[in-house]
């Protein structure tokens, strides 16, 4: 499994990016992909998620209403549209993706992208 994503860089307060992930040799287990950050000092934390249809999507409450995530199937891409960006949403933003599993009830993110830098400036 290859997750390649981009997209990160340097932006104003209030100002936009758009994140991009491309898979490759996903598992026919695989249901869902995502998105995790990580700020400096802080815990990973979840983002968003879109099942494999790109009909179910879930978020993070703090970046509900502003973030959308969405998925190309023929380019097996996901990405991640980022608006009215914060200071605190400065992080390192992770692909992610796994499956729901129904006998824990639980996501179980497997296959992790290297990352990319979103720096929010003030």
């Amino acid at each position: 499994v290859q997750l390649q994503a981009s997209g990160g860089g340097l932006v104003q307060a209030g100002g936009s990016l758009r994140l991009s992930c491309a898979a490759s040799g996903l598992p026919d287990s695989s249901d869902h992909m995502g998105w995790f950050r990580q700020a400096p000092g802080k815990e990973r934390e979840f983002v968003a998620r879109i099942n494999w249809s790109g009909i179910r999507t879930d978020y993070a409450g703090p970046v509900k209403g502003r973030f959308t995530i969405s998925r190309d199937r023929a380019q097996n891409t996901v990405r991640l549209q980022m608006n009215s960006l914060k200071p605190e949403d400065t992080a390192t933003y992770y692909c992610v993706v796994g499956r729901y599993s129904r006998a824990y009830q639980t996501y179980e993110w497997n296959y992790w992208g290297r990352g990319t830098l979103v720096t929010v400036s003030s």
